[in-house]
């Protein structure tokens, strides 16, 4: 939507670039003759807005482009990282062919609502490598439920883990670090270790990692995926996150 803050940014930029082309005859041009200059700008804004708009559509793609670049830049230095996954949780097929990394939080809907696509993703293609990265962004009882999960990972099997997740990603309500205890103690977790897992800290760095991460790569809300060399912001469903799987084993890229 152009808005009137939209309206004071183009004028301010035309104006710093009439000013800036214009400094070299500040002795030729009046202070009359500017005033006359200024309207003469504002009248033909005035008399053809869309102007404006295509200032701002260039400008805004501009911004996108330069973002792109940016993300693209970040995912060449931290891609390694990500699919070795150093302390992270692999489902799927630990050799696959092609990995897909999951930024989710507990508390996020639409992480809730992506569960089935990744579900449907890892049955339908058993080359498909799953990294998943805990990224608490919602709150402080998502930081606890991360903290717990990463801690319980050490003694379940990735079937085990991976009804663990399922068992607490469609929790109802918020979930923290009560429910995420209770379901590991119902999957027969050895509740002491557990607890000493978790007060030893161990699993601070790595969420600390994951949100370093994601901030390179303009990561700012789950869920997020890492495929290839593009990151997918949003629960976008199983056939786009399959046809970034497909054109990744095709070309290497997420889009061929």
């Amino acid at each position: 939507m152009f808005t009137a803050r939209h309206l004071t940014l183009v004028m301010g930029t035309l104006f710093v670039l009439f000013s800036s082309s214009a400094t070299f005859a500040d002795e030729a041009f009046s202070d009359s003759k500017k005033a006359e200059i200024g309207e003469i700008v504002k009248s033909y804004l005035m008399t053809h807005p869309e102007l404006i708009q295509d200032a701002m559509n260039a400008l805004d793609q501009k911004q996108k482009d330069a973002e792109a670049a940016a993300q693209k830049s970040a995912l060449a230095s931290l891609s390694k990282d990500l699919i070795k996954a150093e302390n992270g949780v692999v489902l799927g097929n630990p050799k696959g062919d092609v990995t897909l990394v999951e930024f989710f939080d507990y508390n996020c809907g639409y992480c809730k609502k992506s569960l089935s696509d990744m579900m449907g993703l890892m049955k339908d293609d058993p080359k498909l490598r799953v990294v998943l990265r805990d990224f608490p962004v919602l709150g402080p009882d998502s930081v606890e439920a991360s903290v717990v999960a990463l801690a319980v990972r050490k003694q379940l099997t990735a079937d085990q883990y991976m009804t663990f997740h399922q068992q607490l990603l469609t929790s109802r309500g918020r979930v923290g670090k009560e429910r995420a205890t209770q379901i590991a103690k119902d999957l027969g977790v050895d509740m002491i270790r557990l607890a000493k897992d978790i007060e030893s800290g161990e699993s601070r760095p790595f969420i600390e990692s994951t949100m370093r991460a994601a901030d390179s790569l303009r990561i700012g809300g789950t869920p997020a995926f890492v495929v290839g060399d593009g990151v997918i912001v949003g629960a976008v469903g199983q056939e786009s996150l399959a046809s970034a799987v497909k054109s990744v084993r095709s070309c290497g890229k997420t889009t061929c």
